[in-house]
């Protein structure tokens, strides 16, 4: 069959029913141990982390493999404290202006959220994900991007997936709006921000909600197959 794109052979490892579920017990572990964290320790984390976690969202799949997104790494103290201070204008229009509607506020309310945005000047690194509404070809004509939420939701969860396997730890912080994400970090205008990720060691003594995670049997609805 001729094929207008390059295809290769692709062969999955495959594992016995065993190992595979052990493989499977694992990796469920290991996420499940992952937590948002509000605190972070200033210690320093090797820039080549957050590079393979990027390298890691990169094998996200996306819609037409068009890839829509770009992350911004910060590690500058003063762009940080930028984002922070900025970060905190729009997040006290939210929390003590009233921007959030009140029941978004009572839904808040047990995680004990607020306005102030501190860790994003402790954590060593920032990184923001900003997705790209259309791709620019060449000659400055614009390229269609298809799927471009989904597409970049999954590249997100694969990065925080990589971060946590290094025993790193992140928030998806989203201040509404973030425009100021886009000049602060230089972006063009086919990108917007879509998640800021505080990126670090947690604080010594940080503390998380004892929260319960879905059930399977709130998660999963099995049909007609095997069990």
């Amino acid at each position: 069959m001729d094929h207008s794109f390059p295809f290769i052979p692709y062969a999955p490892d495959r594992y016995p029913e065993a190992e595979m579920l052990a493989r499977g017990r694992e990796f469920f572990e290991l996420v499940d141990g992952r937590r948002s964290v509000r605190a972070f320790s200033p210690e320093p984390v090797p820039r080549e982390c957050i590079e393979l976690a990027v390298r890691a969202a990169n094998t996200a799949p996306s819609g037409a493999h068009q890839q829509p997104w770009k992350f911004v790494l910060v590690g500058d103290q003063e762009t940080k404290k930028r984002i922070k201070e900025a970060a905190e204008i729009e997040e006290r229009q939210n929390y003590e202006g009233g921007r959030l509607p009140a029941e978004w506020r009572e839904a808040l309310a047990p995680l004990e959220t607020g306005s102030d945005k501190g860790y994003l000047e402790v954590a060593p690194w920032l990184v923001v994900c900003f997705a790209e509404k259309y791709g620019v070809a060449p000659d400055g004509s614009k390229r269609k991007h298809y799927y471009v939420n989904e597409s970049v939701g999954i590249a997100c969860g694969l990065f925080i997936t990589a971060l946590h396997s290094m025993g790193l730890c992140t928030l998806t912080h989203t201040p509404n709006p973030m425009a100021f994400l886009t000049e602060i970090c230089g972006r063009p205008g086919n990108e917007r921000p879509y998640i800021l990720f505080p990126v670090g060691y947690p604080a010594p003594d940080v503390e998380v909600p004892d929260l319960a995670r879905k059930s399977l049997a709130e998660s999963l609805i099995h049909l007609d197959g095997p069990s």
